[in-house]
């Protein structure tokens, strides 16, 4: 199980800077708008024609089939909503700001406000268990004191977390949607614009089912989509910082240390970029948070031989290996509550 490390003899808080210049010379920071535009664009429409298949069955069963390719293109949709957040596709916030209200909010039905809290806080402090809200205390535990004293059902969960954690993720589309209405609920006043695009994909979303379905046809489609959507995404993030190292407060480590030590990429092609979004360049992605999401594999062999020189461990692996540190890390953590 990964432990929080103390940070490296040698000084490395200034050794982000001849990586960035190198990168910024290459120019893998500057924008590729028309890319972004069509990708979009295709994805739009892949989901219309998605929906407009579910209209051709109509109210059959056969148009479950249609949640698979519903739930790879919601996916998709959020993967746009995520990069929008690190102002990757063009110049203006604002314009950021409305490409990730109309995936997030209109398309998904989740918040964007309160993902982008969330994420970017997890940037700031990736893996750090009093700052990144992804490895915080949950349904899921990260450390040994997360799970000290767990007892009753969040015992059970604690000491069978590796073996529920896929199934647990099916449930991460229904938390999204859920925790952004939470969110939006304490903010009501300012965040009328996200409401409101989120009524509006709630109300589109079950009027058409409702419409083309059977309400029992209508009520599954809706949860395998969501299951669906949920263990396709969470398995994109899951691989990239379980069982990497996990700072405390007394780690004194620079930009470079603490986004590579803590991340991990999963090696593949073009197959892997795609249903991946990008986020098997983990590390690169973490380093360079607004490098647009088709310029990190160029960006990867700059880093990895940067981080080699230097000497600092640069972590690829396989999407299977890559699961198995994780699950094993899980595992790990809830051995004390078995033993108990």
């Amino acid at each position: 199980m990964a432990q929080p490390v103390a940070s490296p003899a040698a000084t490395r808080r200034s050794e982000f800077s001849p990586l960035l210049r190198e990168i910024k010379a290459a120019g893998l920071l500057e924008r590729r708008t028309a890319a972004y535009a069509m990708a979009i664009g295709i994805n739009v429409v892949l989901l219309g024609l998605t929906w407009a298949a579910v209209a051709v069955i109509g109210s059959s069963w056969w148009a479950l089939l249609l949640t698979l390719p519903m739930g790879i293109l919601t996916t998709r949709a959020a993967f746009f909503g995520h990069d929008a957040g690190h102002q990757q596709i063009g110049s203006s916030r604002k314009l950021h700001d409305w490409i990730g209200m109309l995936h997030a909010n209109l398309l998904l039905g989740m918040s964007y406000g309160w993902w982008n809290d969330k994420h970017n806080r997890h940037h700031a402090n990736p893996n750090h268990t009093d700052k990144d809200p992804d490895v915080g205390e949950g349904v899921l535990v990260w450390t040994l004191e997360q799970a000290s004293g767990r007892k009753g059902v969040e015992g059970w969960l604690s000491r069978n977390q590796a073996r529920i954690f896929f199934p647990l993720l099916t449930l991460e589309g229904f938390n999204l949607k859920v925790s952004g209405i939470r969110f939006l609920i304490g903010r009501r006043r300012t965040e009328k614009t996200e409401i409101g695009l989120m009524a509006a994909h709630l109300a589109l979303y079950f009027t058409a089912l409702f419409l083309i379905l059977s309400p029992g046809q209508a009520v599954v489609f809706a949860v395998v989509h969501h299951m669906i959507f949920g263990l396709h995404l969470g398995s994109v993030f899951a691989p990239n910082h379980k069982g990497m190292e996990m700072p405390d407060d007394d780690s004194n480590w620079g930009h470079l240390e603490k986004q590579v030590l803590t991340s991990r990429n999963v090696n593949g092609g073009l197959v892997t970029d795609w249903m991946m979004g990008g986020l098997n360049y983990q590390i690169e992605h973490h380093l360079f948070p607004s490098m647009p999401r088709a310029n990190l594999r160029f960006a990867q062999p700059i880093v990895r031989e940067y981080c080699e020189q230097i000497g600092m461990p640069y972590v690829s692996t396989s999407l299977i290996d890559s699961y198995r540190m994780g699950l094993r890390h899980m595992h790990d953590v809830g051995e004390e509550l078995r033993a108990s």
